[in-house]
């Protein structure tokens, strides 16, 4: 018997029953929540480049499987705005939205297609872009400023553990968490859900990555209050789930 027995149960697929007979916001007619966080009137929005015209990241899938790996050692150089446009769109970027606007098609997979998570971005080294916290767009397919400062990926890495590596990455992506996108159709089990729908996300980024010559690292082990407080959420409706410094390889 493990001695943390106890939490397993969040692991388990016991809630699926509950979730057959709970009346969820789905079942009961409510309106799905937004698919997008809004962002606030006059924000200073940055264009990236077009999924049209990226020209980044065509080497076969199978090399990109073969060479993934976890990199904690990263090089100077900057990367291009096409390859952080490359690498939000291959971790959640829109093919479709739903004719009702209710939902999107991205990617990578999500339950339900809810998509629960938001991407923020602490910018140190990337080319025609200030450094500063940012957030992703997914269906403007743009980044929206939120801070400006040089100091976002050194207060990353403060607040993951203080993770030496953190401090080389030109960018580190830090996806929040929404609950309530997933409990609306999946209630009891919506948890599970995100969870397993971060591994989807990552992965992607993973893969991504290893095409462009790039590496990542991702991290769960970091201060949940220190990391919302960088990101400015309040830690209970929207919070941080994941992190992944990146750099190019050295």
């Amino acid at each position: 018997m493990g001695r943390f027995e106890n939490n397993r149960g969040f692991l388990r697929a016991d809630g699926w029953d509950d979730w057959a007979e709970q009346p969820t916001d789905q079942k009961q007619g409510i309106p799905a929540p937004p698919v997008q966080k809004p962002y606030p009137d006059g924000a200073k929005l940055v264009d990236l480049v077009s999924t049209d015209n990226l020209a980044v990241g065509e080497i076969p899938l199978i090399e990109a499987v073969a060479s993934r790996k976890s990199h904690r050692r990263f090089g100077k150089a900057f990367l291009t705005l096409e390859e952080l446009s490359f690498l939000l769109w291959a971790t959640q970027g829109v093919r479709s939205v739903v004719s009702d606007g209710s939902a999107t098609l991205r990617t990578v997979p999500s339950g339900g297609a809810r998509h629960p998570f938001e991407t923020y971005l602490a910018v140190g080294r990337v080319r025609d872009l200030e450094p500063g916290l940012y957030r992703y767009l997914p269906l403007e397919h743009k980044l929206c400023l939120l801070r400006e400062g040089d100091t976002l990926v050194e207060e990353a890495r403060n607040a993951s553990r203080n993770n030496a590596f953190v401090s080389d990455a030109a960018v580190v992506f830090v996806w929040t968490a929404i609950p309530v996108r997933a409990e609306w159709r999946y209630g009891p089990v919506a948890h599970k859900m995100i969870a397993i729908d971060a591994g989807h996300v990552c992965q992607n980024l993973y893969l991504a990555c290893a095409s462009i010559g790039a590496g990542t690292c991702a991290i769960g082990a970091y201060s949940q209050d220190r990391m919302d407080s960088v990101l400015g959420v309040d830690g209970n409706e929207e919070f941080t789930i994941y992190v992944a410094p990146v750099g190019k390889i050295a």
